[in-house]
Order: structure tokens, then sequence, then C-alpha cells
């Protein structure tokens, strides 16, 4: 392991990617987009990713040097065409798009279709947040989890993002998958040879495991049982069935280099708060914020992340590549 600045270990992950057969600005993205997981604490979407996007990379799963591309089919919606490559760069257009249209028609969609792992989906949304906007993002992710009563996936772990600006601070960020944990720890502990608490996935079998071997093999636990299988198979309607991207059950693993491209999609929402909550959008946010950072032993959504972040900017972060 290697202590490295944050700029530095975009570089190093970059070079990597770009020596496996990535362009440059493709490999730039993933760099940006792992790296600031890492550094956040989020490791499951951070650098134990590389070895199953190299394995992508390298059988034609992704295409390294796909250049996604953005098309207007109504005045609110951004069509992104990831084309098989790379979520982060058809992600970063979209992001790159819709402040402006956001601002100009008060909200706007981006539909991105053939895409893959979106990673942390809290960064996405954290970027339009920073920029003034209130976002949501739905993607869906390959089969993974059972409808309720069921043992056969249907749905993916199906992660939700929601970040909203606060007047002077970080913004306020939401995120999370749909299963009672997302699939990134579980890769983590099978890379480090560790197990995972029971309750948090089935084996094929639908019997409770602590190997994540046998979770990545069988099912997840839906976050709300009954309630989180309903919200994932939302998404998989909003993300996939709008967008036009493959249904989790059609969808190839991100975790290994075997099938065809896994074509997932990501929705994204981007809302101008002048256009409807107007000048006292800010004062109702200081409100609910002071309302739940007055009671002890509160905290809101996401400030951990920024807390891991500061830590990293600061002392860098270990990287073994």
């Amino acid at each position: 392991m290697t202590m490295l600045s944050l700029a530095a270990a975009k570089e190093r992950v970059a070079a990597v990617f770009v020596a496996a057969g990535a362009s440059d600005a493709n490999a730039a993205s993933v760099a940006a987009a792992l790296v600031t997981a890492e550094a956040d604490g989020l490791k499951g979407h951070g650098l134990s990713r590389v070895p199953t996007y190299l394995a992508m990379l390298k059988s034609g799963k992704i295409d390294g040097k796909a250049a996604p591309v953005a098309s207007r089919p109504r005045p609110g919606v951004l069509a992104v065409d990831a084309a098989n490559g790379f979520a982060y760069p058809a992600i970063d257009l979209a992001i790159a798009e819709l402040p402006s249209l956001a601002r100009a028609q008060g909200i706007v969609a981006a539909a991105i279709r053939r895409s893959n792992h979106c990673g942390s989906a809290g960064y996405h949304v954290e970027r339009l947040a920073r920029q003034g906007l209130v976002a949501l993002l739905f993607a869906n992710t390959p089969g993974a989890m059972a409808p309720w009563g069921g043992s056969k996936p249907v749905f993916g772990t199906n992660p939700i993002a929601f970040a909203a600006p606060l007047e002077g601070r970080d913004p306020l960020v939401i995120d999370m998958a749909l299963s009672k944990v997302a699939r990134g720890p579980i890769v983590a502990a099978r890379q480090k040879g560790e197990p995972i608490p029971e309750g948090w996935a089935l084996d094929a079998a639908g019997r409770p495991t602590t190997d994540p071997a046998a979770a990545i093999a069988g099912t997840m636990v839906p976050l709300g049982e009954a309630k989180g299988a309903t919200l994932a198979m939302m998404v998989e309607i909003l993300a996939a069935g709008l967008v036009g991207a493959h249904f989790a059950f059609e969808a190839s693993s991100f975790l290994d280099g075997e099938g065809g491209p896994p074509e997932t999609g990501q929705l994204i929402l981007a809302i101008d708060p002048a256009a409807m909550g107007g000048a006292w959008f800010a004062a109702r946010m200081h409100d609910l914020v002071g309302a739940i950072e007055g009671q002890e032993g509160t905290r809101l959504p996401g400030m951990r992340r920024y807390g891991l972040r500061a830590a990293a900017e600061r002392d860098g972060i270990a990287v073994a590549l």
C-alpha cells in the first residue's frame, strides 16, 4: 500500500485504465469517481472496483473508448446514450448539461441508457446540488433481489440518491441502496476473505449466509422487507423501463467480465429551487436542518462522508495499484 494525495491517486488510477485500453477522458472520469468514493469511506464503490472494471474492459463488456452522446427528444428531457462504456462519462455529460436546462425550464430529466455501474450515486447528485439544484438519481443494477416472497432475482439493489443545496455549507446528500446493504461492501468482504454480517443476504437456496461469495451467488435482503422490494420495482421502471435500458433480470453482472454489456440505466432529475420555492427555499431548508441538528445525537445524512473526505484531502489515501 502506498499513501497518495487524492490528485496523485486519481492520476495513478487513470493510468491503470489507460493502460487497459480506456481513453484518457474516460479513464479520468472513472478515476475521479473511484478515488472520491474511497476518500468518502465508501470502499465498496471505491478502489475495490478496479479489478472488476478491468475484467469488463478486457472482455469487451465495457468499451473503454466509448463516447457518450446526448440528444433532446423533448425540451425537458436530455437523452444520453452511454454507448456500452463506463457510466461515469455519460453521467458527467448529463451533469454538464442539466444545470442550464433546469434554470431555463425549472425541472429537467436526464435518461441514460446502455450504461453500467454508476458507483456512489451520491457523488453525482452532490455535484448538481453544489450548483444550486435539487437532484434525484435512480439507477438499476443487475439482478440481486427477489420479489418479496420469491427466490429468484428480478430487481437490482437499485440505489436512490437525493441532494439539496444548503446555504453556506456542504449540500445535504442522501444515498441508499434498496437492499439492506449495498453489494459493494459484500464485494469488498469477498476480496478480503472476510465474512459478512448475518441478515444481509441469502444464498442460492434462500438460506441466510455470512459467506460473501454465497451472497453474491444468491440474493440480497431488501431494505424494509416487502417495502424495499416494492421500491426496487419502482426504480426498475424509472431507470430502465422509461429510459430503454435492460431490466435487472436481463442485465449481466457488474462483478466480472462474463457475458455482454449489462446495458443498465439511470434517470436523473434536476430541479431549480428558484422555479418552485423561490426566495424562501434556503430559509425553509435552514429551518428543517435546525430542527434536526438541534436534537442531541442527530446528524444530517451525508455529513460523515464530508468528514472522511476532509481527512483524505489532508492525509491522502492508501492505494495498492
